[in-house]
C-alpha cells in the first residue's frame, strides 16, 4: 500500500484536495478528525487537556471549546507546545491504527492529511508527501473572508507555521493553488492519477510496508 501524507499551511486548500480525493474513492483521514476523536467527551485526551489548561476550555456539555483553546495556543507558543506534546502522540497512534486497517483491507493507496507534517517529522513515516501551496495574500484573504477571523488573528496563525518555501524543498509533490477551484481540482486529480499509477506498480513505495 502506498501511504501518502497530504499537507499545506493554513488556508492553502489541502482540505479541499483531501475532499476531492475522498470523493474519487481514496481512503483519507484528517488530523482534525483524529484530534476530535482523541479529545471527545470522557476521553483520556480531553482529561489531559482539562488538567493542563483548566475548566475554562470545556463547554457545558463536556466537549472541548476548540475555538477558545485555538485562540490561546496561537497567542502563546509555550501553550501550543504543551498542547502538541499532549495530543500528538495520541493522534499519531490513531493514525497508525487507521493506516494498518486500510492495509489489512487491501487498499492500494491511503492518504493522511497532516498540517504539521514537516514540523513534527512525520514525512519520513509515509511513502510520499504532497504539499498544497497558495500565495500568502490569498491565504490571508480566505481566513478573513471564509473563517471570519480578524486580520491580526489570521496573520498570527499563519506566522506560527513553517515557511511554505521550506516545505516546497522537502515535498515529493507540490500542488499550486493559485487559480480557480476548477484549476485546483484538475491539478489534484492529475496528481491522484500519478499516485494511483505508483501504487499499482512494483516498487511503488520508497519504504518497506
Amino acid at each position: 500500500m502506498l501511504t501518502v501524507a497530504l499537507t499545506g499551511n493554513v488556508a492553502s486548500g489541502k482540505s479541499t484536495v483531501a475532499s476531492l480525493w475522498r470523493a474519487a474513492g481514496v481512503p483519507v483521514i484528517s488530523a482534525d478528525e483524529l484530534a476530535r476523536e482523541v479529545t471527545a467527551p470522557d476521553s483520556v485526551g480531553l482529561a489531559e487537556v482539562r488538567h493542563a489548561f483548566g475548566d475554562e476550555f470545556i463547554e457545558p456539555d463536556g466537549s472541548l471549546d476548540r475555538r477558545a483553546l485555538g485562540r490561546l495556543v496561537f497567542r502563546d507558543p509555550s501553550a501550543r507546545a504543551r498542547l502538541e506534546a499532549l495530543l500528538h502522540p495520541l493522534i499519531e497512534d490513531r493514525r497508525r491504527s487507521w493506516m494498518d486497517d486500510r492495509r489489512r483491507e487491501g487498499a492500494p493507496l491511503a492518504v493522511a492529511e497532516i498540517p504539521l507534517l514537516f514540523e513534527v517529522g512525520l514525512d519520513e513515516a509515509h511513502d510520499v508527501s504532497v504539499l498544497v501551496t497558495a500565495p500568502e495574500d490569498l491565504r490571508l484573504e480566505r481566513m478573513v473572508r471564509a473563517r471570519g477571523l480578524a486580520g491580526d488573528e489570521a496573520r498570527r496563525i499563519m506566522d506560527a507555521q513553517m515557511d511554505p518555501a521550506l516545505k516546497v524543498e522537502r515535498a515529493d509533490y507540490v500542488i499550486e493553488n493559485d487559480g480557480t477551484l476548477h484549476d485546483l481540482e484538475a491539478r489534484a486529480l492529475e496528481l491522484l492519477q500519478e499516485l494511483r499509477h505508483r501504487a499499482s506498480g512494483t516498487g511503488a513505495s520508497r519504504r518497506a510496508p
